[in-house]
C-alpha cells in the first residue's frame, strides 16, 4: 500500500530536505513531501553536499511553506526540529498519524569547514538511521 509522508521543520532547508531524499531513496512508490512553517530562500548546500556523497540529489528541492499542504491528506506527517514541534504542534490538514522524530539542527554547527561539513555528516547519518527504523515499521 502506497504511503503519503509530509515531513516538517522550521526552515525546511536541512533535516526535512534530508529526511524527504532518504524516504523517496528507500521506496520510489513512496510519496514523499516536506514543508517548514518559515522556510529558507534555499536547501542548505552543505546538505545537498552530504547528501550527493550518498547518491542522493537534493539540488534541485527547494524549501516550501507547510501551507501549500493544509488541503492535503497523509498517512504521516513528521517533525523533525523541535521548533516545528512548537510552531506547527497541530497540522491542520488531515493526518492518520503525527510522529516527531528530531534532530540537532546542523545549520547551528560552528567551526573550521571541515567540522561543519563533520557535523552535517553526523547528522544526515541520524537522520538515515532513524527514517530507517520508520520506514521498515510501516506495514
Amino acid at each position: 500500500m502506497r504511503k503519503k509522508v509530509l515531513i516538517l521543520c522550521t526552515g525546511n532547508s536541512c533535516r526535512s530536505q534530508m529526511a524527504e531524499g532518504f524516504l523517496k531513496s528507500f521506496d520510489s512508490e513512496m510519496e514523499v513531501y516536506s514543508a517548514g512553517t518559515n522556510p529558507a530562500s534555499r536547501v542548505s548546500r552543505n546538505s545537498i553536499k552530504v547528501m550527493s556523497e550518498l547518491g542522493i540529489d537534493i539540488s534541485n528541492n527547494s524549501p516550501k511553506n507547510v501551507s501549500v499542504y493544509l488541503k492535503d491528506s497523509f498517512d504521516y506527517v513528521i517533525t523533525v526540529c523541535d521548533n516545528a514541534k512548537k510552531t506547527c504542534p497541530v497540522f491542520f490538514g488531515k493526518a492518520g498519524e503525527t510522529l516527531h522524530i528530531g534532530f540537532d539542527d546542523p545549520a547551528d554547527a560552528t567551526g573550521s569547514e571541515k567540522e561543519i561539513i563533520s557535523e552535517y555528516r553526523r547528522i544526515r547519518d541520524e537522520i538515515k538511521r532513524d527514517f530507517m527504523k520508520f520506514y521498515k515499521g510501516l506495514s
